[in-house]
């Protein structure tokens, strides 16, 4: 990139590694240096919280308003009852609204934690799609938007031709998302002056749409801003462990398994973490990148203890560290381990590791046990067919890095 940025919200983007694309860089720059920019990243409503995978466009939001703009974060009360085609193989499995609203609260709490609300120029502010969507006359709507899509233009986006190439159905529900995400963003230009959409690298064609509606029918010119998609240096995807998806809210994942996510980070990928996800100044995070052996583990803590702090609090951080400490330089139990409370009385070992969601199904305990990575009190387990008595707590193992307690009820 020729074109150094004047702003701080871009300058941040790109020496971060947040930014992948612009629609008009020197035009969003100049937008950044002149006022408030507000700008605004939706969220579909398909689960009670948000999970790693989205932590980036989080960052991205507190960045935005840390250098003096405005977040919005858009809910998708209107959007999640269509389902978003982009990336997907399959349709979604349709919500009902009030399904789709106790999501929306869960929700709510992430963000509570990254930004500052309020009705100040630069506060978030989170309003939810389904207030004007839910309110179009589909005729009406056709009529007076639908005429500015063809279809040729919408069968060449990724989100609609990867589907079509696997030969994978496409809804003609899902078709029409293009559409709302698109008068998603005029409405909010009306509504808020917001002047920049953001998100993944695989909404391109969706932010594209809106821009040129808004462009169309407002008259004024938006931007548009995506960034990479973010694997981990295995290839494996971003946002996964072996025991499922890393939530962002404790009442799905605790802080200490959240904590332990990051510590396991591997050395490759502990420099872009540390960029994207902490606010640790630039040539901090790169000094850390470099070091090895002790160095990269204590660089790894950092990390744990950075991210943990901005989703969950210092104190949950502080707590985690702990807990790690005690069970794997003390070989101690820790008190902020995972805890599973199960009946009193004899269950089988392959029962209790899957119950204490350190294996996810009975096939998988087996092989835990006959690789040698399943332990109780710190214990080998050889015998799958092995009786538990579960009585007082239990401390159970998977590998080195994955524990959990048991206690009787």
């Amino acid at each position: 990139m020729t074109y150094q940025p004047k702003s701080d919200f871009l300058r941040t983007m790109v020496e971060r590694g947040f930014l992948q694309d612009c629609t008009d860089f020197e035009g969003l720059d100049e937008a950044l240096l002149t006022g408030v920019v507000p700008g605004y990243i939706g969220f579909d409503c398909t689960a009670d919280s948000l999970h790693v995978g989205h932590l980036t466009q989080i960052m991205m939001l507190r960045w935005l308003q840390k250098t003096g703009h405005k977040p919005i974060t858009l809910m998708g009360g209107g959007t999640t009852k269509i389902g978003d085609p982009s990336g997907k193989d399959e349709a979604r499995q349709l919500l009902t609204t009030e399904q789709i609203n106790d999501n929306m609260a869960g929700i709510r709490h992430v963000f509570e934690r990254f930004l500052t609300f309020g009705d100040g120029a630069q506060d978030a502010v989170q309003p939810n799609n389904a207030d004007w969507l839910d309110e179009l006359n589909y005729v009406s709507f056709l009529r007076d938007y639908g005429r500015h899509f063809t279809i040729n233009r919408m069968l060449s986006f990724d989100s609609v031709k990867l589907r079509l190439d696997r030969e994978q159905p496409l809804t003609f529900l899902e078709f029409n998302y293009m559409l709302l995400q698109a008068y998603d963003f005029m409405e909010l230009n009306k509504r808020y002056g917001c002047g920049l959409q953001m998100g993944g690298s695989d909404q391109w064609g969706n932010i594209v749409n809106g821009i040129d509606l808004t462009r169309r029918i407002n008259r004024n010119q938006v931007f548009g801003l995506t960034t990479p998609l973010l694997t981990k240096a295995d290839g494996t995807k971003m946002g996964k462990s072996a025991s499922g998806a890393i939530w962002l809210n404790a009442d799905r994942l605790s802080t200490y398994e959240f904590w332990q996510f990051w510590r396991n980070t591997l050395d490759a990928d502990v420099g872009k973490f540390l960029k994207l996800f902490t606010e640790l100044p630039l040539e901090e995070c790169e000094r850390l990148a470099t070091l090895e052996g002790a160095g990269i583990n204590e660089a790894k803590i950092l990390l744990a203890n950075e991210v943990t702090t901005l989703a969950h609090g210092a104190e949950a951080a502080a707590a985690a560290e702990a807990t790690a400490r005690e069970v794997f330089e003390k070989g101690g139990v820790g008190d902020d381990l995972p805890t599973v409370s199960l009946p009193a009385g004899e269950t089988s070992v392959v029962q209790l590791f899957v119950k204490a969601g350190l294996a996810a199904s009975g096939k998988e305990a087996k092989r835990l046990i006959s690789e040698g990575g399943a332990k109780i009190d710190d214990e080998a387990v050889t015998d799958a067919g092995l009786m538990i008595d579960v009585s007082g707590t239990l401390k159970l193992s998977a590998g080195k890095k994955r524990h959990a307690l048991v206690k009787a009820d």
